[in-house]
């Protein structure tokens, strides 16, 4: 049973459908996470903060995610030490607007904001388990706003990786929307370590390495040059300057856009490719692939 390595984080709250995929065809997966999440931006969201909503003609906030939650609960703490505890003025009251949550998980982290930092936070929080995608929240949201020439302006919390669809079906029914980066992506400082401990804990076979996002490919493939010699595009042999001791693994890929990606800039030659970037089509491949040679 050869290892198979996931460059992704394994899903913590439920069976992983990747690992339960590549597990039930006879493989033992190891999901490494390659990315991480920072909080940028905490002096502009301070700032925003302090002048609150009425100030800045905001009829709310939109929240999509547990990451722009963490980046209010830093900015606010920042401002209550700063400003020594000294009570909240009523120009910066953020009870009197409502937040808009996507999904449950976002609207109980804003709940619990509430409960660690009385100031600053909001007490008007809607949407939630009804609003589970950005779609529906912003159908909740477009019902939701008064339509009586009131102020229809919302702060929008945003990383770096945000679809347009929220802001787009939002202006188009005369909502405005004020973005805000708050948090951003990028690869995780720990993948080197994390691999490492996967090395120590798994032993020496390993059979594929699964890319699943280009962005994710340039940072993880110099580093994966370390532990694996990959396979070259127009070679039907390994590099033969590569270490002895470095594992000799194929290449899978998610989908179409991250094989060109591998194939055309990273010039790594990809065994196989989702049919449909589906859990089962991906392990289906593999097990194809392997059965065939």
């Amino acid at each position: 049973m050869s290892n198979v390595l996931l460059l992704r984080a394994a899903n913590q709250d439920s069976p992983d459908r990747y690992e339960d995929a590549f597990r039930s065809r006879g493989y033992h997966p190891i999901s490494v996470p390659v990315l991480e999440t920072i909080i940028i931006g905490r002096e502009d969201l301070a700032r925003r903060l302090s002048f609150g909503p009425e100030k800045q003609n905001l009829s709310g906030v939109i929240i999509t995610s547990q990451r722009a939650v963490e980046a209010w609960f830093e900015a606010a703490q920042a401002l209550i030490i700063a400003d020594n505890d000294t009570p909240l003025t009523p120009e910066s009251d953020w009870w009197s607007v409502p937040f808009y949550a996507v999904g449950e998980a976002t609207s109980v982290a804003l709940r619990d904001l509430c409960e660690k930092i009385p100031l600053y936070s909001p007490r008007d929080i809607r949407g939630g388990s009804e609003t589970g995608t950005a779609e529906r929240l912003a159908g909740f949201i477009i019902k939701d706003l008064p339509s009586d020439g009131a102020s229809r302006k919302l702060l929008y919390l945003t990383g770096d990786k945000n679809r347009d669809t929220l802001p787009r079906v939002l202006e188009s029914a005369g909502v405005a929307i004020d973005p805000l980066q708050v948090y951003a992506t990028r690869g995780s400082s720990m993948f080197p370590y994390d691999l490492s401990l996967a090395f120590e804990r798994e032993g020496l076979s390993w059979g594929w390495i699964v890319y699943f996002a280009p962005s994710v490919a340039e940072f993880v493939t110099p580093i994966l040059r370390n532990h694996f010699v990959l396979p070259a595009v127009n070679s039907s042999t390994e590099d033969r300057g590569q270490l002895s001791e470095h594992h000799h693994v194929k290449v899978a890929a998610i989908g179409p856009t991250t094989e060109a990606f591998l194939q055309q800039t990273l010039k790594l030659s990809v065994a196989v490719t989702a049919r449909n970037p589906k859990a089962g089509d991906l392990a289906d491949a593999v097990l194809q692939h392997d059965e065939a040679q």
